[in-house]
Protein backbone atom coordinates (compact mmCIF):
# COMPACT_ATOMS: atom_id res chain seq x y z
CA UNK A 1 0.00 0.00 0.00
CA UNK A 2 1.26 3.87 -1.21
CA UNK A 3 2.31 5.62 2.01
CA UNK A 4 -0.49 8.40 2.64
CA UNK A 5 2.20 10.71 3.02
CA UNK A 6 4.46 9.99 -0.26
CA UNK A 7 1.31 9.92 -2.41
CA UNK A 8 0.04 13.53 -1.13
CA UNK A 9 4.14 14.59 -1.91
CA UNK A 10 4.05 12.69 -5.13
CA UNK A 11 0.63 14.93 -5.97
CA UNK A 12 2.10 17.89 -5.36
CA UNK A 13 5.66 17.92 -7.22
CA UNK A 14 3.72 16.66 -10.60
CA UNK A 15 1.70 19.28 -9.73
CA UNK A 16 4.45 21.59 -9.52
CA UNK A 17 6.60 20.52 -12.84
CA UNK A 18 3.00 20.95 -14.82
CA UNK A 19 2.57 24.09 -14.22
CA UNK A 20 5.92 25.66 -13.25
CA UNK A 21 8.04 25.51 -16.64
CA UNK A 22 5.01 27.39 -18.28
CA UNK A 23 6.07 30.36 -15.54
CA UNK A 24 9.60 29.72 -14.11
CA UNK A 25 11.34 30.71 -17.14
CA UNK A 26 8.90 33.14 -17.95
CA UNK A 27 9.70 35.87 -15.75
CA UNK A 28 8.07 39.38 -16.44
CA UNK A 29 10.74 41.21 -18.50
CA UNK A 30 12.36 38.01 -20.16
CA UNK A 31 12.01 37.52 -24.35
CA UNK A 32 11.89 34.67 -26.16
CA UNK A 33 14.71 34.21 -29.20
CA UNK A 34 12.22 33.14 -31.99
CA UNK A 35 14.73 32.15 -35.04
CA UNK A 36 11.84 31.35 -37.46
CA UNK A 37 10.78 35.07 -37.09
CA UNK A 38 12.14 38.17 -38.49
CA UNK A 39 15.16 38.84 -36.45
CA UNK A 40 14.62 42.59 -35.92
CA UNK A 41 11.31 41.59 -34.09
CA UNK A 42 11.25 40.74 -30.70
CA UNK A 43 8.28 38.34 -28.78
CA UNK A 44 7.58 39.35 -25.16
CA UNK A 45 6.37 36.25 -22.96
CA UNK A 46 3.24 38.87 -20.01
CA UNK A 47 3.42 36.96 -17.27
CA UNK A 48 2.72 39.67 -14.65
CA UNK A 49 1.62 38.73 -11.26
CA UNK A 50 -1.77 39.93 -10.20
CA UNK A 51 -1.94 39.79 -6.86
CA UNK A 52 1.11 41.05 -4.82
CA UNK A 53 2.84 39.27 -1.91
CA UNK A 54 5.42 42.57 -1.19
CA UNK A 55 5.13 44.09 2.01
CA UNK A 56 2.08 42.58 3.17
CA UNK A 57 1.05 40.63 6.92
CA UNK A 58 -0.79 37.39 6.33
CA UNK A 59 -3.05 35.72 8.83
CA UNK A 60 -4.39 31.87 8.23
CA UNK A 61 -6.55 29.34 9.73
CA UNK A 62 -7.64 26.01 9.07
CA UNK A 63 -8.01 22.08 9.90
CA UNK A 64 -5.64 19.32 8.64
CA UNK A 65 -4.59 15.68 9.04
CA UNK A 66 -1.92 13.81 9.76
CA UNK A 67 -0.44 11.61 7.25
CA UNK A 68 2.27 9.96 9.28
CA UNK A 69 2.15 7.46 12.30
CA UNK A 70 1.58 3.77 11.48
CA UNK A 71 -0.58 3.25 14.98
CA UNK A 72 -1.84 6.45 15.42
CA UNK A 73 -5.06 8.47 14.11
CA UNK A 74 -4.66 12.18 14.52
CA UNK A 75 -6.32 15.55 13.10
CA UNK A 76 -4.60 19.54 13.96
CA UNK A 77 -5.97 22.99 13.68
CA UNK A 78 -3.61 25.35 12.79
CA UNK A 79 -2.68 28.93 12.62
CA UNK A 80 -0.10 30.80 10.73
CA UNK A 81 1.03 34.59 10.53
CA UNK A 82 3.66 35.95 8.62
CA UNK A 83 4.99 38.73 6.08
CA UNK A 84 6.39 39.15 2.75
CA UNK A 85 9.66 41.56 2.79
CA UNK A 86 10.01 41.00 -0.38
CA UNK A 87 8.08 39.35 -3.64
CA UNK A 88 9.71 35.83 -3.23
CA UNK A 89 10.75 36.21 0.65
CA UNK A 90 9.12 36.13 3.84
CA UNK A 91 8.64 34.86 7.11
CA UNK A 92 5.56 32.69 9.05
CA UNK A 93 5.16 31.50 12.53
CA UNK A 94 3.03 28.44 12.83
CA UNK A 95 1.20 26.73 15.39
CA UNK A 96 -0.36 23.68 15.50
CA UNK A 97 -2.59 21.58 18.15
CA UNK A 98 -3.00 18.00 17.45
CA UNK A 99 -5.69 15.59 18.43
CA UNK A 100 -4.52 12.34 18.07
CA UNK A 101 -5.21 8.56 19.68
CA UNK A 102 -4.08 4.65 18.60
CA UNK A 103 -6.09 3.52 15.78
CA UNK A 104 -7.05 -0.15 15.02
CA UNK A 105 -3.33 -1.32 13.63
CA UNK A 106 -2.18 -0.27 17.28
CA UNK A 107 -4.93 -2.25 18.73
CA UNK A 108 -4.55 -5.67 16.44
CA UNK A 109 -1.21 -5.61 17.34
CA UNK A 110 -1.57 -5.27 20.65
CA UNK A 111 -1.85 -8.82 22.72
CA UNK A 112 -5.78 -9.66 22.81
CA UNK A 113 -5.21 -12.98 25.26
CA UNK A 114 -2.67 -14.90 22.39
CA UNK A 115 0.17 -14.72 24.82
CA UNK A 116 2.30 -13.01 22.41
CA UNK A 117 2.96 -9.81 24.32
CA UNK A 118 3.15 -7.43 21.38
CA UNK A 119 2.55 -3.83 22.06
CA UNK A 120 2.96 -1.00 19.19
CA UNK A 121 5.36 1.75 20.38
CA UNK A 122 4.01 5.07 19.23
CA UNK A 123 4.42 9.19 19.97
CA UNK A 124 1.18 10.76 19.61
CA UNK A 125 2.28 14.93 18.84
CA UNK A 126 0.08 17.06 21.38
CA UNK A 127 1.46 20.96 19.99
CA UNK A 128 3.99 22.20 17.40
CA UNK A 129 5.29 25.13 17.10
CA UNK A 130 7.76 27.41 15.22
CA UNK A 131 9.06 30.07 12.50
CA UNK A 132 10.07 29.15 8.95
CA UNK A 133 11.96 31.57 6.44
CA UNK A 134 9.49 31.73 2.95
CA UNK A 135 10.30 31.05 -0.07
CA UNK A 136 8.16 31.44 -3.35
CA UNK A 137 9.53 32.11 -6.39
CA UNK A 138 7.30 30.18 -8.60
CA UNK A 139 3.85 31.78 -10.04
CA UNK A 140 1.09 30.35 -11.86
CA UNK A 141 -2.12 31.03 -13.82
CA UNK A 142 -4.72 28.29 -14.74
CA UNK A 143 -7.51 28.94 -17.12
CA UNK A 144 -10.67 26.70 -15.99
CA UNK A 145 -14.19 26.82 -17.15
CA UNK A 146 -13.55 30.45 -18.40
CA UNK A 147 -12.01 31.46 -15.05
CA UNK A 148 -8.17 32.74 -14.52
CA UNK A 149 -6.75 30.71 -11.07
CA UNK A 150 -4.18 32.45 -9.64
CA UNK A 151 -1.82 30.86 -7.03
CA UNK A 152 1.80 31.00 -5.94
CA UNK A 153 4.04 27.85 -4.69
CA UNK A 154 5.67 28.25 -1.03
CA UNK A 155 8.29 26.64 0.32
CA UNK A 156 9.18 27.12 3.90
CA UNK A 157 12.09 26.24 6.14
CA UNK A 158 12.96 26.77 9.73
CA UNK A 159 12.94 25.94 13.63
CA UNK A 160 10.58 25.22 16.05
CA UNK A 161 9.07 23.06 19.55
CA UNK A 162 7.31 19.95 19.48
CA UNK A 163 5.47 18.27 22.16
CA UNK A 164 4.17 14.71 22.13
CA UNK A 165 3.39 11.44 24.44
CA UNK A 166 4.64 8.22 24.25
CA UNK A 167 4.18 4.93 25.79
CA UNK A 168 7.44 4.46 26.45
CA UNK A 169 6.91 2.95 30.03
CA UNK A 170 4.91 0.40 28.84
CA UNK A 171 8.33 -1.36 27.65
CA UNK A 172 10.37 -1.55 31.24
CA UNK A 173 7.60 -3.68 32.56
CA UNK A 174 6.84 -7.30 31.44
CA UNK A 175 2.67 -6.08 32.47
CA UNK A 176 0.71 -3.53 33.24
CA UNK A 177 -0.25 -0.46 32.09
CA UNK A 178 0.89 3.30 32.74
CA UNK A 179 0.04 6.79 31.95
CA UNK A 180 1.86 8.07 29.01
CA UNK A 181 5.33 10.10 29.20
CA UNK A 182 5.30 13.79 27.82
CA UNK A 183 8.18 15.03 26.37
CA UNK A 184 9.36 18.19 24.60
CA UNK A 185 12.02 18.41 21.87
CA UNK A 186 13.85 20.55 19.56
CA UNK A 187 12.43 20.12 15.85
CA UNK A 188 13.23 20.98 12.40
CA UNK A 189 10.50 22.29 10.15
CA UNK A 190 9.96 22.46 6.82
CA UNK A 191 6.91 23.32 4.13
CA UNK A 192 5.44 23.03 0.67
CA UNK A 193 2.62 24.60 -0.21
CA UNK A 194 0.36 26.22 -2.52
CA UNK A 195 -1.20 29.83 -1.87
CA UNK A 196 -4.41 29.93 -4.38
CA UNK A 197 -6.03 33.85 -4.18
CA UNK A 198 -9.64 34.21 -4.05
CA UNK A 199 -9.24 37.83 -4.63
CA UNK A 200 -6.79 40.66 -3.46
CA UNK A 201 -7.01 40.06 0.39
CA UNK A 202 -8.93 36.12 0.51
CA UNK A 203 -6.69 33.55 -0.22
CA UNK A 204 -6.50 29.27 0.59
CA UNK A 205 -3.52 27.42 0.69
CA UNK A 206 -2.66 23.76 0.38
CA UNK A 207 0.42 22.85 3.08
CA UNK A 208 2.44 19.78 3.40
CA UNK A 209 4.29 20.73 6.82
CA UNK A 210 7.09 18.19 8.25
CA UNK A 211 8.65 18.42 11.66
CA UNK A 212 11.59 16.31 12.08
CA UNK A 213 12.82 15.54 15.79
CA UNK A 214 15.20 13.28 17.86
CA UNK A 215 13.42 11.56 20.79
CA UNK A 216 14.89 8.58 23.18
CA UNK A 217 13.97 5.32 22.05
CA UNK A 218 12.01 2.95 24.30
CA UNK A 219 14.30 0.24 23.86
CA UNK A 220 15.00 -1.59 27.84
CA UNK A 221 18.83 -1.43 28.62
CA UNK A 222 19.78 0.38 25.31
CA UNK A 223 18.27 3.65 24.60
CA UNK A 224 19.58 5.78 21.95
CA UNK A 225 18.23 9.04 20.35
CA UNK A 226 16.71 8.46 17.14
CA UNK A 227 15.35 10.73 14.60
CA UNK A 228 11.46 11.00 14.50
CA UNK A 229 8.88 12.31 12.03
CA UNK A 230 5.29 13.95 11.52
CA UNK A 231 4.12 15.48 8.41
CA UNK A 232 0.41 16.90 8.48
CA UNK A 233 -1.64 18.39 5.15
CA UNK A 234 -3.19 21.71 6.03
CA UNK A 235 -5.94 23.61 4.28
CA UNK A 236 -6.13 26.63 5.13
CA UNK A 237 -8.36 30.12 4.54
CA UNK A 238 -6.23 33.83 5.16
CA UNK A 239 -6.66 37.04 4.63
CA UNK A 240 -4.09 39.52 3.25
CA UNK A 241 -3.37 43.25 4.84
Amino acid sequence: MINKCNLILFLLVISFFYTVPQSVWAGESDTYNFSWLDPDKEVYVLQNRRYRKANRLHVYAGVGKTLSGAFVDSSNIQGRAGHYFMEEYGFEVIYSKNSGKENTTAANVRDNGSGTGSRPFRRIVDTYYGGMFLWSPFYSKINTFNTIIYYDWIFGAGIGKIKESNNADEFQVSAGSFPDTIEEHNAILWNIGIKIFLGASISARIDVTAVHYQATSPVVGSPEKLWNDNFDLGLMLGYNF
